[in-house]
């Protein structure tokens, strides 16, 4: 996670904090399958680096309660198609493409944004299939 986050009114910002607004921490995943975690809120870029197909799922709230207008960005670096889907379909709701419910998939060196816009709604944007 990136220096300087959360912040909490009446905290003093510090040149580390500051500094640390521009800068992405990366969270290098090598596995078939990867569910997000609370620390890749805020400025990180989750790398997916698999020759096979490989799955980026996104948690229900109730098991990771990442705030609402949270953006994970996801950046397929291997020649694997990286499938982005919710861990429970029925509970989480993954929308891209206008208004349909689906699991976009990433080719390789294509990258998007996860954007949680509700409880358990997110938005994927970036250059899906």
């Amino acid at each position: 996670m990136a220096t300087g986050f959360p912040a909490a009114t009446g905290d003093v910002m510090t040149a580390a904090m500051f500094n640390g607004l521009v800068a992405f921490t990366a969270n290098t995943q090598t596995g078939t399958t990867y569910t997000t975690v609370l620390s890749d809120s805020y400025q990180v870029l989750v790398t997916m680096n698999n020759a096979s197909a490989n799955a980026f799922k996104i948690p229900t709230n109730a098991s990771v309660a990442h705030p609402t207008g949270t953006v994970i960005t996801v950046l397929n670096l291997g020649a694997g198609t990286t499938t982005i889907s919710a861990v429970t379909s029925g509970t989480t709701t993954v929308v891209s493409a206008g208004a349909t419910s689906n699991s976009p998939t990433l080719a390789q060196y294509k990258s998007a944004a996860c954007i949680k816009t509700g409880t358990d709604t997110w938005v994927i944007c970036g250059a899906i299939a």
